[in-house]
């Protein structure tokens, strides 16, 4: 297993939230912010963590937070930003938006970590889940030479790098809800609550 101290937690919370209407890292889940969620699934497993957002509301959570190096360049943009910020040569990237999101799910990322793969990502009901993933750092390079040539599509910049899925047993496929709408909030919070 790699050592938390070769292992930095990224989060991304620069999302325009233009569904939701607010930011979504700040949505509550039970009177916890969503981004803590995330923050909480990290801090056993990376030797430090980074916010990637524009938002100074996010400094009350005290972790170092960078700001976006290509604004409105969506994830691409933000794992860069991330990646560039990070001193270790692997990193969990997270969306800020996933409350449900646990340590042991990120644990069976690691434990997944080889030489051969850039992107080691979750799978869940049949979809790739690339912002719940590890990336090695070395991906920079080709995420900011795909954002040069305004290619902004995550799938696009994982499919130019050595990337593999893990398969998540279906009692964790919970975990990786994501939040975009208000109906998605409300069956995150039944989930949550049963």
């Amino acid at each position: 297993m790699i050592d938390k101290k070769n292992i930095t937690g990224i989060i991304l919370a620069g999302g325009k939230s233009s569904r939701m209407g607010t930011d979504k890292g700040f949505l509550l889940l039970n009177n916890k912010p969503f981004v803590q969620y995330s923050i909480d699934a990290l801090k056993p497993l990376v030797s430090n963590i980074i916010i990637v957002s524009d938002n100074p509301d996010y400094d009350t959570f005290e972790l170092k937070r960078v700001t976006d190096i290509t604004k409105n360049a969506g994830p691409v943009a933000g794992i860069c930003s991330g990646l560039e910020a990070s001193s270790t040569k692997y990193n969990i990237i997270l969306s800020c938006d996933i409350p449900l999101i646990t340590s042991k799910v990120l644990q069976q990322l690691i434990a997944n970590i080889d030489e051969s793969c850039q992107v080691i990502q979750a799978e869940s009901k049949g979809k790739s889940m690339p912002l719940i993933a590890i990336y090695r750092n070395d991906v920079i390079n080709t995420f900011n030479s795909l954002l040069k040539k305004d290619e902004r599509r995550l799938r696009v910049a994982i499919s130019n790098c050595k990337s593999k899925n893990i398969v998540l047993n279906k009692k964790y496929e919970f975990t990786t809800m994501n939040v975009n709408t208000q109906n998605e909030l409300k069956a995150v919070k039944d989930v949550y609550n049963r």
